[in-house]
């Protein structure tokens, strides 16, 4: 057991899939996974393990923000052996060309977070995804015909800024969206060795003010988890 997670030896799987939400993690749960059984709920942050085709799988609530995820994913690498860690949410279109509802893989993830700089004080670490998950994600996007891109994304602490003309320099240098997540998730698995992805859907639009209803956003997110699944 660990602080924040309360699971035993060998209830949680090598592969985890990661919503924000944890009644996200529950819906997965319920919608995707035969035969589940929910291994946590200290603090809320629901966790469950199951099967999907065949192999086990676990699902795992982490909050919002660097340090609420940075918790949760530590926890589930140090304690409890994940290899396979998928981070599946939402984020903010950066660039006209996304649409709401497509799906964005994230190669790498530029940060506006501090949390790399105790560590590379005088030198900035690019915290990317791993290869062999980033490459399976995409055949099978392309095999389903799901929208979708791959490139740079950020990683902020802000969520409400007061200078909403700041992500405009992102934009310029290509960076498709943004959300607050992944560059630490990026970060801890190339510490321990792990495999680690970023799966996104676009729920709004910081260029065009667009924005996905609740309706939208629990269809998309079932093509994201789909993506996720078939890739483990």
């Amino acid at each position: 057991m660990s602080l924040h997670i309360h699971a035993a030896d060998g209830e949680i799987a090598e592969t985890v899939l990661l919503p924000g939400d944890p009644l996200r993690a529950k819906w997965i749960d319920e919608t995707f996974l035969e035969n589940p059984s929910c291994y946590n709920n200290i603090r809320g942050m629901l966790g469950y393990t199951g099967t999907y085709k065949g192999k086990l799988i676990s699902v795992q609530g982490r909050g919002m923000g660097v340090p609420s995820a940075m918790i949760y994913y530590y926890e589930l690498i140090h304690y409890y052996g994940a290899k396979n860690l998928i981070r599946v949410g939402t984020a903010g279109a950066l660039q006209k060309k996304l649409q709401l509802g497509d799906i964005v893989l994230a190669m790498a993830a530029s940060t506006i977070s501090a949390f790399n700089n105790k560590i590379f004080a005088h030198s900035h670490f690019a915290p990317i995804a791993s290869f062999q998950l980033l490459q399976k994600a995409a055949n099978y996007a392309e095999k389903m015909k799901l929208p979708y891109l791959a490139g740079n994304i950020l990683t902020s602490d802000i969520f409400y800024n007061d200078d909403p003309e700041e992500y405009r320099i992102w934009a310029k240098y290509g960076v498709l969206c943004v959300e607050m997540e992944a560059a630490i998730l990026y970060s801890l698995a190339a510490k321990h060795q792990i495999n680690a992805l970023a799966i996104l859907t676009i729920s709004d639009s910081l260029v065009t003010g667009e924005k996905s209803t609740s309706k939208e956003r629990e269809s998309t997110f079932a093509n994201m988890i789909a993506l996720a699944l078939n890739i483990t």
